[in-house]
């Protein structure tokens, strides 16, 4: 008998937890009886409820289990880790508030055994915020211009991997890794299910500007060599229009010398708009040496605090 895994990451999910494991369990036991199962949660270090519901979810059933986090280690090392421990056949990634919906469970296990090693999720559409999804396609659009590998627009990570694909990621020892891009650059063939997202089912979101900016520089510094030649074709820009403005201004303070005054203003607003150049740069090749160092200090993805309902090894 084939056995499915059901990966939830959760992180200060208290309101929600209780509801999708009941809810991915129905589906399960409904639609997928020919399979046996798992629901694994791991857990980010939440400080609300979320540990102690998960553990009385544990105690009432042994294919519930869950991983507790020693810290909050991100929203991406933490998935990724959680897809590693997992011991079925397949694995399905889904969010805890209900913005993956559960029933495309069945649609992906449907995609599976038709041969597809990796089925993943794209929203079409989304019930949240209409300027955050036009700001995200914006990105996705964006990102997928400048990446030198495919970029797959509105996929969130959501979706089905067999073992074979989770065996590929287990074999990268990526200390920082992307799986929205490890997916596109690394993974099989693959089949697209569009769907449209619901609205969180409780709580407050936890991407906030400082998360969403951390992914899109993850993505940049991982996919793409966009920022080290804007800032070289922006520097040469900068510094030939320079050098024919300081021409300028000498062949007309030679021609009109008592007439024309150079003043202080255009220096100091060439100085203003160089320094600004060069600052912006800066930072843009600190986010890639950023991304190096992490990779270079090779820190393990997760560090466990606590397992539950997992077999001794």
């Amino acid at each position: 008998m084939k056995k499915i895994s059901v990966l939830i990451p959760c992180y200060n999910e208290q309101e929600n937890v209780e509801a999708i494991s009941k809810a991915v369990l129905e589906t399960l036991t409904r639609d997928l009886p020919q399979y046996d199962y798992e629901l694994v949660f791991i857990d980010n270090d939440s400080t609300d409820d979320t540990r102690p519901i998960l553990r009385r979810l544990c105690a009432e059933n042994p294919k519930i289990k869950a991983i507790f986090n020693a810290r909050n280690f991100g929203q991406f090392n933490s998935p990724y880790y959680g897809m590693l421990q997992v011991t079925g056949d397949c694995v399905i990634e889904m969010v805890a508030d209900f913005q993956d919906p559960v029933d495309m469970i069945p649609k992906y296990v449907k995609a599976w055994e038709e041969g597809y090693k990796i089925v993943i999720g794209i929203k079409t559409s989304s019930k949240e915020n209409k300027i955050m999804y036009a700001l995200r396609s914006f990105y996705y659009k964006t990102i997928k211009k400048l990446s030198d590998v495919e970029q797959i627009e509105h996929f969130t990570g959501s979706g089905l991997y067999d073992r074979d694909f989770i065996e590929v990621l287990r074999n990268l020892d990526d200390p920082t890794p992307f799986l929205r891009g490890i997916v596109a650059e690394l993974g099989y063939k693959r089949k697209e299910i569009p769907y449209e997202q619901p609205k969180r089912r409780a709580g407050k979101t936890h991407n906030n500007f400082y998360r969403l900016y951390d992914a899109a520089m993850l993505s940049v510094t991982s996919y793409t060599k966009a920022g080290l030649r804007l800032a070289t074709f922006v520097g040469a820009i900068s510094a030939f229009l320079s050098m024919v403005v300081a021409i300028v201004y000498l062949v007309m303070k030679l021609i009109w010398w008592d007439r024309f005054p150079a003043g202080m203003a255009p220096m100091l607003i060439g100085m203003l708009f160089l320094g600004s150049v060069q600052i912006f740069f800066i930072g843009m090749v600190g986010e890639y040496v950023l991304s190096i160092n992490q990779r270079v200090m090779h820190r393990p993805l997760v560090v466990e605090e606590e397992r539950l309902n997992f077999e001794e090894k």
